[in-house]
């Protein structure tokens, strides 16, 4: 937890139970002490105006009996000072305090107990949320349970609330870094046209659209950190600087550190034509991971308990043609060629055309969807008539590994990585799967090496050999 407000020693001492520490951070002040000090200072000020009225009765005394050395204008300021001050007090006293403290603190307040609030940032249930913690009070569960969205966390003995912008701001924690399409909302005007360049030269050069998006957004976070800062004038040490920053404070993966460098590489070297502008940046070394295989018996059962004729459809297509999600949503009945059984895949990543295999068991299912549905120009058709949008394909696959019971994560792409790491097991020869795929370089299709069970489950232990 990053640090609150810093509160003087004295302080301390002086309001000790109502102070909160958040953890490894020096004391903060909630909003009840923030009203406590209020109180204080005014109950001091009342003392002060009591004791200034005395003094400007003691002035009026002495000048009535001339015993004094001053002049007789310098007693009158006095005295005059002295009724302002006793106007003051009445008025403090008449005031009603209340309205000094918030609504929700004020109940709090009058306990004269305000217990020690630690804040603490967290997860329950895979939610990021705020941990509440203090010793039992009455009046402060009371004051927790009016909060929105908290709960008690048995597990931690804690309150809990969602970690959101508008509880970091009422328990005064540092706000998240904003990430994603939101910054794109928070940009500063001058550089707002720096953006604006790189998409425009993306779309120039042809980018698919979900390069450019990723682009836009990764070089849009960027920009916010530098806010009126212009991004024109950085040079390659502050840009050094900035990608540490990603890795020690923001955090971020590998493949994500990757995709915010290619963006702002674009913008120097494509855009203002700054050539090897990051050539002295060093790249995070990419990990080595292995595709997600879903085994026979369970993509059975997937396609069992999927009885919509549409969806069933879909997944057989996808995992008997080795499809990704984006090609099989962009299928046109007029790429179905049932004669050669084959199937057109148009313009698939990297803009590159290819033929798929169309399995022969799946024709008259194919057909019996055509008939149900009516496609007028893709195959699979939303509810409108439009185009099936891939958030909900994957929702099918989603909803279909949860009826299976197949407890397994992995996404509608597996199907893909199952399509091909099945044909090697049976004997397919990995150029021949290379093509299937569409993939241009072979160590991209020499993967599924290390999760065929024919390369290295039939590899006999040297203990079981003993």
């Amino acid at each position: 937890m990053a640090e609150g407000k810093k509160v003087p020693g004295n302080y301390l001492k002086k309001f000790g139970r109502g102070v909160s520490r958040s953890k490894g951070s020096h004391a903060e002040l909630n909003p009840s002490v923030s009203a406590a000090f209020k109180m204080k200072r005014l109950e001091s000020s009342g003392a002060s105006a009591r004791a200034g009225g005395r003094r400007g009765e003691g002035w009026l005394k002495k000048i009535s009996e001339n015993r004094t050395g001053d002049s007789i204008t310098n007693g009158i300021k006095r005295l005059f000072n002295g009724l302002l001050i006793k106007i003051g007090t009445y008025l403090f006293q008449k005031f009603d305090m209340d309205t000094l403290l918030p609504l929700d603190d004020r109940e709090i307040y009058r306990t004269n107990a305000t217990p020690l609030i630690t804040y603490e940032l967290g997860t329950y249930q895979g939610q990021a949320v705020i941990f509440i913690r203090f010793e039992y009070d009455s009046k402060l569960i009371d004051w927790v349970k009016k909060l929105t969205g908290a709960r008690w966390n048995s597990t931690q003995k804690a309150w809990c609330v969602k970690d959101s912008e508008l509880y970091r701001e009422k328990f005064g924690l540092p706000q998240k870094p904003v990430v994603g399409k939101a910054a794109l909302l928070r940009l500063h005007p001058v550089n707002q046209a720096a953006l604006l360049r790189l998409v425009e030269t993306l779309q120039l050069k042809s980018y698919s659209p979900n390069t450019i998006s990723t682009y836009r957004n990764e070089f849009a976070q960027l920009l916010h950190v530098l806010k009126d800062k212009n991004v024109d004038d950085l040079d390659s040490t502050r840009l050094r600087s900035y990608f540490l920053y990603c890795i020690n404070t923001l955090k971020l993966s590998e493949n994500t550190l990757h995709s915010r460098i290619n963006a702002v590489k674009f913008y120097f070297e494509q855009v203002l034509k700054r050539e090897k502008f990051i050539f002295e940046i060093p790249r995070p070394k990419k990990p080595s991971i292995l595709p997600k295989v879903i085994n026979t018996q369970d993509i059975k059962r997937l396609f069992e308990v999927t009885t919509n004729l549409k969806h069933n459809t879909m997944l057989k297509l996808c995992y008997g043609m080795g499809l990704r999600v984006s090609e099989i949503v962009h299928l046109k009945i007029t790429d179905i060629d049932s004669k050669n059984m084959q199937v057109f895949i148009e313009r698939a990543k990297g803009k590159k055309d290819r033929y798929a295999n169309l399995p022969e068991s799946i024709l008259a299912q194919l057909r019996a969807d055509f008939v149900a549905y009516k496609p007028k120009k893709y195959l699979f058709e939303g509810q409108y008539g439009d185009q099936y949008s891939i958030r909900s394909a994957q929702k099918v696959f989603s909803d279909a590994l949860q009826k299976a019971k197949i407890n397994k994560k992995v996404g509608i792409h597996g199907l893909r990585h199952s399509f091909a790491t099945h044909l090697l097991e049976a004997g397919t020869d990995i150029s021949f799967i290379q093509q299937l795929l569409g993939h241009n370089d072979l160590k991209t299709t020499l993967r599924y090496t290390h999760v065929s069970k024919k390369t290295i489950k039939s590899i006999q232990s040297p203990l079981d050999k003993l």
